[in-house]
């Protein structure tokens, strides 16, 4: 990854985080939200949206330096301890919590399971990176782990998303069920695309006279 790929990825990663923080804690539930989700947040399911905006930010804020390869080389125990506190806390209790709570979500059926989708790949891709590293795969370990925080990073997307689609004239009832597919599946895609990219480079052969 770039360096500026990178510092672009810590600041939109932690500034949703400190909105989150600044929103759930500073305010009643649901008072920085459209109208029309502000019934769904106080009606149903107020612990598990509680405990998902807590935990799932910790993933959020901790998931950019994983892959921080010389931080990563320099304190391998911290980078342990994070990818526990990672999986653990952040995916594992923030993606059951969101998973009930997206049986709620406003928008309808449409909205609702594109939010259980993306809590379900969470979960499933969260598993299988812990699995992998159990068993000593590291390289499979990196590849669920990138497509763990792809998805991750739909806190990111669906607040870029969201604003610029209710911008551009849609109603906040047409756009949210469309947001709660596109805050995740492009970003699927894009991991999937540099990993073909990736394979593809190690696959071509050395030049003749150069060196591999």
């Amino acid at each position: 990854m770039r360096h500026t790929s990178f510092i672009a990825l810590i600041v939109l990663s932690l500034g949703v985080v400190g909105h989150a923080v600044e929103v759930y804690v500073r305010l009643p539930l649901g008072a920085a939200v459209h109208p029309y989700m502000r019934a769904t947040f106080e009606g149903h399911a107020r612990l598990a949206i509680y405990t998902h905006v807590f935990a799932s930010p910790l993933a959020l804020a901790l998931g950019p330096f994983q892959f921080a390869t010389r931080l990563r080389a320099a304190l391998p125990v911290l980078h342990r301890w994070s990818g526990r506190l990672y999986l653990g806390l952040g995916v594992l209790t923030g993606g059951f919590a969101g998973l009930y709570a997206a049986f709620n979500a406003f928008g309808g059926a449409i909205a609702r399971a594109g939010f259980v989708c993306l809590a379900a790949a969470w979960l499933f891709s969260g598993f299988k990176a812990y699995q992998a590293v159990r068993s000593g795969d590291v390289a499979s370990h990196r590849r669920w782990m990138v497509r763990n925080f792809s998805l991750t990073f739909a806190a990111v997307t669906l607040r870029l998303w969201l604003p610029g689609l209710v911008a551009s004239g849609a109603s906040m009832a047409v756009a949210y069920p469309v947001v709660a597919w596109l805050c995740w599946v492009p970003n699927v895609i894009v991991a999937e695309l540099l990993f073909n990219k990736t394979h593809n480079l190690a696959a071509q052969p050395t030049p003749a006279g150069g060196r591999g």
